[in-house]
Parts: C-alpha cells; sequence; structure tokens
C-alpha cells in the first residue's frame, strides 16, 4: 500500500511511515476515533502543543532555541501555535463582546470630552486577526534592530522569536484575562496593561537567555530597544503623515482635518493595545 501523505511504498504490517512519520490510518471516519484523535493531539499530557505552552512557560529560551535549531518534531510549528492563539483570541472577544460588553468599554478608562469617549472599538475586534499578522513584522524588526551588531538570529529567527512569545501570551490572556475579568469584573483594558508589562519583562528575560550578554550588555541594548521604537514610531508617523496630506489636497485642507485624524490615530493605538492584550 502508498502512505496517504507522501505516497511512499509501504508494507500491510506498518503502522507508521517509515519517511514522513504519518500514522497509517485504516478505519472510517467516525465520532469517536474523530475525538480519540483530537484528544491525542490536544489533550493529551505528552502531546506537542503541551509541551510546547509549559515548554515556552518554564524555558522559553530551550524551547524556541530549539525549534530555530531544527528541533521540529517535538514542539508545534510557530505559525500553526500562532494561529491556535489567533482562535483562542477570537473565541475570547466573541464571548466578551456577546456577554459582557460592559467589560470591553474603553471610555470609562478617559478624559472626559475626549475623542477617545466616543471610540467605536468594534473594527478593531472585526479585523483583530489582520492587525496581528501586520503587527508581527513590525516586533521582528524591532527585535533584529535591537541586536544589531550580533549575527546569532537573523530577520526571520527574530521573527520566529517574538511569535511564539506574543502567541503564548495570547493564549494565556485569552484563558486567564477572561476569567479574571468575568470573575472579579474588572475591564478587560485593565488587565491587558498589566499583561503587557509581564510580556515585556518576560520578552527580555527571553532573550537574555537567548543571547550570551553581561547585564551591562543587556542594560544598553535596552536603551537600543527604545531608541528603535521611537525611530520606528516617528518614521511610521512621517509616512502616515505623508499620506494624509497628499489625500487631504493640501496642507491647509490637511489642517483642517486634524481632529478626525486625531480620532483615527487613537483607533490606531488601540488597535495595538489590544492585540497585546
Amino acid at each position: 500500500m502508498e502512505c496517504k501523505n507522501c505516497s511512499q511504498e509501504l508494507s500491510e504490517t506498518e503502522n507508521f511511515c517509515h519517511d514522513c512519520g504519518a500514522k497509517v490510518i485504516r478505519n472510517r471516519l467516525t465520532i469517536r476515533n474523530l475525538w480519540d484523535d483530537f484528544s491525542e493531539q490536544f489533550l493529551n499530557y505528552d502531546n506537542r502543543f503541551l509541551k510546547t505552552f509549559l515548554g515556552i512557560f518554564s524555558k522559553p529560551h530551550v524551547v524556541i532555541g530549539s525549534y530555530i535549531s531544527g528541533t521540529r518534531k517535538k514542539y508545534v510549528n510557530v505559525l500553526s501555535y500562532f494561529a491556535l492563539a489567533l482562535t483562542f483570541s477570537g473565541i475570547q472577544i466573541f464571548i466578551m463582546r456577546k456577554f459582557y460588553p460592559e467589560l470591553l468599554d474603553i471610555a470609562s478608562l478617559v478624559p472626559e470630552n475626549t475623542p477617545q469617549q466616543s471610540l467605536d472599538m468594534d473594527w478593531i475586534y472585526d479585523y483583530m486577526s489582520l492587525l496581528a499578522l501586520i503587527n508581527l513584522p513590525i516586533y521582528g524588526l524591532i527585535a533584529k534592530i535591537t541586536f544589531i551588531g550580533m549575527k546569532k538570529f537573523n530577520y526571520t529567527e527574530h521573527l520566529v522569536i517574538m511569535t511564539y512569545i506574543i502567541g503564548q501570551f495570547s493564549i494565556i490572556n485569552s484563558i486567564v484575562i477572561t476569567f479574571a475579568a468575568i470573575v472579579f469584573d474588572v475591564n478587560y483594558y485593565i488587565l491587558g496593561y498589566i499583561s503587557m508589562a509581564v510580556m515585556t519583562v518576560f520578552t527580555a528575560y527571553t532573550y537574555k537567555k537567548l543571547y550570551p550578554l553581561s547585564i551591562a550588555q543587556f542594560i544598553l541594548r535596552g536603551f537600543v530597544f527604545i531608541a528603535a521604537l521611537i525611530v520606528l514610531l516617528l518614521l511610521i508617523g512621517i509616512v502616515q503623515l505623508i499620506v494624509m496630506v497628499i489625500m487631504a489636497g493640501s496642507f491647509e485642507q490637511f489642517i483642517e482635518q486634524q481632529k478626525a485624524a486625531q480620532e483615527a490615530m487613537t483607533y490606531i493605538a488601540s488597535s495595538a493595545i489590544n492585540w497585546t492584550s
């Protein structure tokens, strides 16, 4: 017979393909074996998802470093892990919007009589997955600039590191923050700000373990990170300014449109905060 995954020739007695490692499936799909397959993949303690999730919790540098160096069977693929994180986030937002919309009220956290008071966050929730994908290359770029001159990781590998970290916190937030917000009746964004601070510390810890840096070198790289972030935000702001001036037709018209633009810029900032939380 042939392997249904890679078409490699197999004997009738083989249970696994000796070429691609896939399990040989002989039974037709039933509810029971479909559930067994799901349990094996996600609910069993000895599965790759839990190994990846718990491993990033305790030793993120080991899991991420191993994946980058070529260990691909032991842990969940970085893109699959991020896709799972987006799924968890989607379920989380659905539950919050459907049953606890008051916990997503950002207007209560900003000063009165400001444009932020009337923010409509629905478009951010609707396009959260797209915003997350757009943000990832930016995070990878900032990480690459932060460690410029150190050739241990290239841009793609920095992207993998940040994707694993962000995916990890998205899964945690989808479970922990949602539960805490509902049980303790706390605004979702307040918990999100706390989570953002924790993720920053966790990211710093992970990179400290991945790079052989002294405390002094690590602090120096921290300043490089802050500088890179400021420069990148300035460049993004300049590009946005140019685009808005072109769209306005003239600089005078652009000035007249600043009140509307202020709310739009607040949307952009809120999207980053919402994704991180």
